[in-house]
């Protein structure tokens, strides 16, 4: 996962137990985990935005590594260099399946545990917090949770055109999936960056790569909390702050986590 220069390359391990693909070989799920700060018993988790992958993290990972204990992230399902099976029925509820089962394989049942998370994430995220509300089993133990950029609010979320006809399926989508190249893609994702923070062609082609690792751009196709906060960025800063502004973004986030 380029840009990840803090940790080494992270390993494409084996799903947790139960992960698998229709009763065959176990699903695969690309994760980093990194030990941090020394005397810090803190553990962040990082749930990364569509269309992309944890390569979002990359310009803070080091940032957080110097505040919490371990930061880890994960591939969801379908996204990155995890898996990416088809056809096979998406969800959120899988995906926070899938966080629930790496933390369980990583021994953190029992951790409290800091989840920052970015568009998509957002609604994995939720749907953690409502399992951790109402007791479900398997749930994991929430200390903080931070959205950022995402549908958080029905009645304020205006999905993009694009975004619209992959959700809604129907015969326009297989073949827009299959039209799509580096340059449809670049200029989607530049459209919500900001004016003066678009990523380079590098950082571009490092993001398609992992969109388009077996095959993925095939299966693109899918309450106010306590003690809550909002931090707002420059102006210029558009959908991607964690990338778009790394300083202001982590900034933001670690005042966040010393406030409580």
């Amino acid at each position: 996962m380029r840009g990840v220069e803090a940790t080494p390359p992270p390993q494409r391990g084996p799903a947790p137990p139960g992960e698998r693909d229709g009763g065959a070989r176990p699903r695969q799920h690309l994760s980093a985990d990194s030990s941090g700060a020394v005397g810090s018993s803190d553990v962040v988790v990082l749930l990364h935005g569509f269309p992309t992958s944890s390569y979002d993290w990359s310009k803070i990972w080091e940032g957080l590594t110097q505040r919490f204990h371990r930061v880890i992230a994960l591939d969801f399902l379908g996204f990155g260099f995890s898996d990416k099976p088809r056809p096979h029925g998406y969800s959120i509820f899988e995906q926070a399946t899938i966080v629930e089962g790496l933390l369980r394989h990583l021994g953190l049942r029992h951790q409290r545990i800091n989840l920052l998370s970015h568009d998509y994430g957002d609604t994995v995220a939720q749907e953690l917090l409502h399992r951790y509300e109402h007791n479900k089993t398997g749930s994991i133990l929430i200390n903080s949770l931070c959205l950022s950029n995402g549908g958080i609010f029905p009645e304020t979320h205006y999905p993009r055109f694009i975004q619209t006809l992959l959700k809604d399926g129907g015969l326009l989508s297989p073949i827009v999936l299959r039209l799509m190249n580096f340059f449809f893609f670049s200029g989607g994702l530049g459209a919500v960056f900001g004016p003066y923070t678009q990523p380079s062609q590098a950082e571009f082609w490092d993001m398609w790569t992992a969109v388009r690792n077996n095959d993925g751009n095939l299966v693109m196709d899918r309450k106010v909390l306590p003690m809550s906060t909002v931090s707002v960025l420059d102006d210029h800063i558009s959908h991607y702050p964690q990338l778009e502004d790394p300083t202001g973004f982590l900034n933001a986030y670690l005042n966040f986590i010393n406030s409580f």
